[in-house]
């Protein structure tokens, strides 16, 4: 139990860091990006790349994986998200499957359809026994890994300048503006750092999750849960809700398998009959 119970921990912290950039951007920005996962699936990728076919160690590829997705992830608000920040929610919605679609297009003509993975360095393959528990080293690391970006993510979204300068910039533009806030800046600066932070979620988890052209597909649904189940006005929200549904689908899948994702869903309709708004409609970094 105490095993399903650190693994379920460790498939929760990535869930979050993969879906927290979606949370910043819906949540503070207000805006709906459905290929959020396609730059996961970016940085997973590029992670395959630099470690699989160029021999760079795993540990140096992770940042390069984050610097690389955000670059991008700059590259595409500047010369297309920017056009739909005050469309409507549907116009976003469909302009960003959109783009999935286009990714899943140009990864299965480049990278082929076959799922790869990242080939672990030696030390982080196996398991270490704490008090009789099971402990994956690589699911350790996926903790300590996330568990770090969670403080430094909550650091700046509540306490420094640059969060408060953002969260001035969603609640009045103009008034950001009058004040001397590069409103533009600020967002195009937090969409590539969400952009950066799931690519990170996609390297980190290349290895668990595996990595083929439908990955924006597939796991589409896990993120808008983790958002749906948090809730849009914190990062706590989203934090909390990715442990409860890490835990409950892997013990889900370990004492029901028969069942399989269907034990995430139930949890998600318990919670949002409970609170249909999220856990937390209040309160956190905003």
């Amino acid at each position: 139990m105490l095993t399903i119970l650190f693994d379920g921990i460790a498939y929760g912290m990535l869930l979050f860091v993969l879906a927290c950039g979606l949370a910043v951007t819906l949540g503070l920005m207000n805006f709906v990006n459905l290929a959020h996962g396609a730059f996961a699936m970016a940085g997973g990728y590029c992670t395959v790349i630099l470690v699989n076919r160029w021999g760079i160690p795993f540990l140096a590829a992770l940042p390069l994986a984050f610097l690389s997705t955000a670059i991008l992830g700059l590259a595409f608000e500047r010369t297309l998200y920017i056009h739909v920040y005050r469309k409507s929610h549907l116009d976003q919605v469909l302009f960003t499957i959109g783009l999935v679609f286009m990714s899943v297009a140009a990864v299965d003509y480049v990278m082929g359809s076959s799922q790869v993975f990242v080939q672990l360095p030696s030390w982080l393959e196996g398991q270490i026994n704490v008090l009789g528990v099971g402990i994956g080293r690589y699911r350790l690391l996926i903790i300590i890994i996330c568990g770090l970006l969670t403080l430094l993510l909550q650091f700046i979204l509540a306490r420094s300048r640059f969060g408060s300068r953002l969260r001035a910039a969603v609640d009045d533009q103009r008034v950001a503006r009058g004040l001397g806030i590069n409103v533009g800046g600020v967002f195009a600066l937090t969409f590539a750092f969400g952009s950066g932070l799931a690519g990170l979620g996609g390297a980190l988890g290349a290895e668990i999750l595996g990595l083929d052209p439908i990955f924006p597909l597939k796991y589409m649904i896990y993120f808008l849960i983790v958002v749906t189940v948090g809730g849009t006005s914190s990062i706590t929200g989203p934090f909390l809700a990715s442990l409860l549904l890490g835990v409950g689908d892997v013990a889900g899948k370990y004492y029901m398998p028969t069942l399989g994702a269907f034990v995430i869903y139930t949890i998600m309709i318990l919670v949002l009959i409970w609170r249909p708004q999220g856990l937390f409609a209040r309160g956190g970094a905003r």
